[in-house]
């Protein structure tokens, strides 16, 4: 997969990091996260420059997201209930991802990114539970930045071990659930305080 992809990038270029995952960010199956790796992991090897990977798979995240929202928003629930199975949108899927999303609140978008299945389908639920689009935005172009940054400079620094790399964090996807839901909860929680205190002044 890992050839695949590079061949992909040489060919297309940034235009194919945007695609593949704007793609995946408004809930079609594709493997973004993989793509950027990999466009990361040949940037390393004299191939696009990484800056110009980054800025691509930012754009792509944001723009995905937000075509996602969208489709929540004026589709609704009976829409992705309707049609949500033919792109793998499952019921079992839609329902585990709102469940983060209910128990977590909006500042969940921003540690979904590092979630498989909710960084397909966190916009769609944004945009089905009503999240006010202005709030949806920041939170999400704040974590398309985090994720980028964080797997785009995996994939540049470890060059051809990425595979390997790649592999070992799946096997503990579980724990950089855990630790991207504690981040994204204390942050929330430390600015609801911060506006209290402002407001109380």
């Amino acid at each position: 997969m890992q050839q695949t992809f590079v061949d992909i990038v040489t060919r297309y270029g940034y235009a194919a990091v945007f695609v593949i995952i704007m793609l995946e960010d408004f809930g079609m199956p594709v493997p973004g996260e993989t793509a950027l790796v990999v466009a990361a992991g040949a940037a390393a090897a004299g191939g696009p420059n990484i800056w110009g990977v980054l800025i691509a798979a930012v754009l792509g995240a944001i723009v995905g997201d937000n075509i996602g929202y969208l489709i929540g928003h004026f589709g609704g629930r009976p829409l992705i209930e309707r049609v949500g199975g033919r792109v793998g949108i499952t019921p079992e899927r839609f329902a585990f991802a709102e469940g983060f999303f209910t128990r977590y609140g909006e500042g969940i978008v921003v540690g979904a990114r590092f979630v498989e299945i909710l960084r397909q389908l966190n916009g769609i639920i944004a945009g089905v539970l009503g999240m006010h689009w202005a709030r949806f935005l920041g939170y999400n172009a704040l974590g398309a930045a985090l994720w980028v940054g964080t797997w785009g400079a995996i994939g540049y620094f470890a060059g051809g071990h990425i595979e390997q790399i790649h592999a070992f964090v799946g096997r503990f996807h579980w724990v950089l659930i855990v630790g991207a839901v504690v981040v994204t909860v204390i942050a929330v929680v430390a600015y609801r305080r911060k506006l209290r205190t402002v407001a109380a002044a």
